[in-house]
């Protein structure tokens, strides 16, 4: 019998079209999972309303569970909310490599001060400031570090 874990490896492969470091599973759009015998119910929660990117998403876990042997049923769904709290550590580890600072827990979110500084995921700095709440996708924002002289992005606290 297979397991949903055996299924998130899978779906591990499917990587996030605007930043391929991270996969979906890592991301926490993948919201649910569901096995029975050959046949797949996967529940995908958009980062956003209205992502450009979750049409393309669901096709390439379509495929890879086809391509796994699998008869895939995907969903796009809104009914557990996403939050920038579902990205695995592996998956803020990813980010800063890939050169975006990760979400800070939104634990810590008491105030709108907390989108205007980051760490700098190049040098770890904290002397930064926000240039742009506002970056090239709705779920990032743009930040300029005074330590070492570089713009970055930063996923934002949703």
């Amino acid at each position: 019998m297979t397991s949903n874990k055996s299924i998130l490896e899978i779906l591990e492969k499917v990587k996030d079209p605007e930043i391929p470091v991270l996969s979906l599973v890592d991301l926490g759009v993948i919201t649910d999972v569901i096995v029975e015998d050959n046949s797949v119910q996967v529940k995908m929660t958009p980062t956003f309303v209205g992502c450009p990117a979750m049409e393309y998403m669901k096709a390439e876990v379509e495929t890879a569970l086809q391509q796994a042997g699998y008869k895939p049923h995907v969903t796009i769904t809104f009914e557990k909310p996403w939050s920038s709290d579902l990205i695995s550590e592996k998956g803020k580890a990813a980010l800063k490599k890939y050169g975006l600072a990760p979400p800070p827990g939104s634990q810590l979110f008491t105030d709108l001060e907390i989108l205007e500084t980051a760490i700098c995921p190049r040098c770890n700095g904290s002397n930064t400031e926000l240039k742009s709440p506002f970056g090239p996708t709705l779920c990032r924002s743009l930040h300029y570090c005074h330590t070492c002289k570089e713009a970055f992005e930063q996923f934002k606290v949703v």
